[in-house]
Formats: C-alpha cells, sequence, structure tokens
C-alpha cells in the first residue's frame, strides 16, 4: 500500500501516524474486501461459461436452420440441446458454489476463524440458501453453531485488566542498587 502511504504523507499526516493508519488498514481490509485475484478468477470463470453458453445457442440455431426435414440431423438438435441444458445447470451450480464459498469465507473472517479451509468443509450448503438480494439465508445460523461447537478455531476476545502501576522505582530499582554496589565495589 505504498500508494497510499504517500497520498497520506503529501496530506501532512506524520510518518508515525502514516504508518498506524496503514497498518489498521491492512488489518480491516480483508474483512470487506476480495482479493483481486480472487475477483479476477470469478470473473474470467464467468466470462468463460456465458461465452460457451451463447457458441452453443449458436450451434444449436444453425443447425436447426438445417434440419429440417432430416430426421438425423433432429436428433443430433435434440442431443445438443440436452447438452446446452445440463452446461446452463452446470453454469448456474458454478455460480452458486462460488457465491456461497465467498459468503462462508467473508462470514468467517467477519467472525475471526484461526482456520477457515478446515471450517469451509463443515457448512452443510444445502440448507444455506441465496436470496433476491444477494445474502445468504441459514449462514448466521450455521456461523453460530461452529462459534459454539468448534471454539477453540475462533479467536476469542482476551479478557483481563491493564495493571496497575505500583511507583516501585520506575527507573530500575533493584537491579541498579545492584549494580552501583558492584561498580563501587570493583572500583569502577
Amino acid at each position: 500500500m505504498d500508494w497510499l502511504k504517500e497520498l497520506l504523507k503529501k496530506a501532512g499526516i506524520e510518518e508515525a501516524k502514516v504508518d498506524e493508519i496503514v497498518g489498521n488498514i491492512n488489518k480491516e481490509l480483508p474483512k470487506y474486501f476480495i482479493p483481486k485475484d480472487k475477483y479476477n478468477e470469478v470473473n474470467e470463470a464467468k466470462k468463460q461459461l456465458e461465452s460457451d453458453i451463447k457458441e452453443r445457442d449458436k450451434q444449436l440455431k444453425d443447425l436447426g436452420d438445417k434440419v429440417k426435414g432430416n430426421e438425423e440431423l433432429e436428433k443430433q438438435v435434440k442431443e445438443l440441446q440436452e447438452t446446452n441444458k445440463r452446461a446452463a445447470v452446470d453454469y448456474e451450480a458454478k455460480i452458486k458454489n462460488i457465491t456461497l464459498d465467498n459468503a462462508i469465507r467473508l462470514a468467517l473472517k467477519d467472525n475471526k476463524a484461526k482456520y477457515d479451509d478446515l471450517l469451509m468443509s463443515k457448512f452443510d450448503r444445502e440448507k444455506l440458501r441465496i436470496k433476491d438480494d444477494g445474502s445468504i439465508e441459514g449462514l448466521d445460523e450455521q456461523i453460530k453453531f461452529l462459534k459454539e461447537g468448534y471454539k477453540d478455531l475462533f479467536e476469542q476476545p482476551l479478557g483481563g485488566q491493564t495493571p496497575n502501576n505500583t511507583g516501585d522505582n520506575p527507573d530500575g530499582g533493584e537491579l541498579k542498587q545492584v549494580a552501583d554496589t558492584i561498580r563501587q565495589n570493583l572500583g569502577f
């Protein structure tokens, strides 16, 4: 995030404050954003699948125009139509899996899972449903169940309190006195 550091420095923010801001951003950013490589991977898969569907539709249309009156070609057209339907179903399944994977990973990060790859397999995908608004129905319930059943696989908030300053020798106390005594005895 060198570009962000430069922008903050140009805005007149001190170097130490810039490092603190960038550190906080680096810590929080993965919770809310999908890494660019994951986005590119999903986007390329989507483009490829859409291209495949368009190509199959074109082949079916061309073949349908040529077929009229020929039973063997009509059979081939029907086979291609079935193949096209299966490809469309596969496409929808892949998109659903990608959407669920991304939602599950994001939910695990938000809930501070230590080993999200291990926990991914614990989700019952049959109980998850993608709503029209893109949210995932049933995800919160499964996260709650996992947090209860696998507590050790999630970061626990640290408790306790800050120790009180007892006021005893903030400059080194007994250790400094021992060092001074040794110096005096050795003649330093």
